[in-house]
């Protein structure tokens, strides 16, 4: 364990314990001071206090830093697509047939488990399971994803995430053809009633979920598109697309059993832009589509 002390300067009186600890240093978030608060880690003046306590000037703070938990998830070398990589973040280009982190009864071949081989630094505010994990696609999904490599760069990615301002827009081939050429899709997503496996537009139990669309290319049978995300429902872009009549090509749970020779739905994840936590400075990445999704789209116009 390491011990910290603090103490409380004039500009720093009446603010929360929380929140002066958390400035007080760039690798504490706010959320994992109020962590070690609860477990009584943290002592002003010889006394374990509550998140919501109010420090006053000269107040002694001492914080105790747990070792950290010990991973459950075994490191496995992987030859990762790394896009970018400082200190603070990494941005990664994770293939389709990838499970983004482990869970019960999946504990291998995750991307979770290539990163843990290639950095030791990854925020834990997820848990053992999910290091650095701050947004997830689906396994058949392939793209960008961006990575905390600390808990400050994770809570700051997870607010913009929550403010909106991440760039998220993906590439995919949906089935029918699309007459307008921009759209949004503005319908709330919860988990299907019959189908527990399954996400579905409802009002019931439901977050609101927000698409925009517009249409690159169309063809007879099927429509190239690329989809902005607003929000980040799981399933967002599989759903929206179903209700709206258009259902992702090779999609195995929401779109038809005839379909194109895809393993897993037409949909990649081509471009990722954000704030960087320290510099403050945007960042914009893109992927260019996979193989196997550029030969399938190939195959279409060959076919028109």
């Amino acid at each position: 364990m390491n011990i910290v002390e603090i103490q409380v300067s004039e500009e720093l009186k009446s603010e929360r314990i929380d929140k002066v600890l958390s400035t007080s240093n760039d690798e504490w978030s706010r959320s994992q001071v109020q962590i070690w608060i609860k477990d009584g880690l943290v002592k002003v003046n010889d006394k374990i206090i509550k998140t919501n306590y109010k420090c006053h000037v000269n107040d002694n703070i001492v914080v105790t830093i747990p070792d950290p938990e010990p991973l459950d998830v075994v490191p496995e070398q992987m030859d990762l697509d790394i896009y970018y990589e400082d200190q603070d973040v990494l941005v990664v280009n994770k293939p389709k047939g990838m499970v983004v982190h482990p869970a019960p009864g999946h504990l291998n071949g995750t991307l979770v488990n290539g990163l843990m081989a290639h950095c030791k630094d990854l925020s834990g505010i997820n848990g053992v399971l999910r290091p650095g994990i701050v947004h997830r696609i689906d396994k058949d999904t392939s793209g960008l994803l961006m990575v905390a490599k600390n808990d400050m760069a994770h809570e700051s990615l997870v607010q913009q995430l929550v403010d909106k301002t991440v760039t998220r827009r993906y590439k995919a081939i949906v089935h029918g053809t699309i007459q307008h050429d921009h759209g949004t899709i503005n319908a709330p997503i919860g988990r299907d009633k019959v189908d527990r496996q399954s996400m579905t537009v409802t009002n019931v139990s439901s977050k609101e979920a927000v698409t925009h669309f517009h249409v690159l290319e169309r063809f007879e049978n099927f429509t190239f598109v690329e989809c902005q995300l607003e929000t980040g429902r799981t399933h967002q872009i599989r759903v929206h697309m179903k209700y709206i009549g258009y259902p992702l090509a090779g999609d195995p749970k929401y779109g038809p059993k005839k379909t194109l020779p895809l393993n897993g739905q037409a949909l990649h994840a081509g471009i990722l832009g954000f704030e960087h936590p320290r510099t403050k400075k945007y960042m914009e990445f893109e992927a260019p589509l996979p193989k196997e999704f550029e030969q399938v789209l190939q195959d279409i116009k060959n076919n028109r």
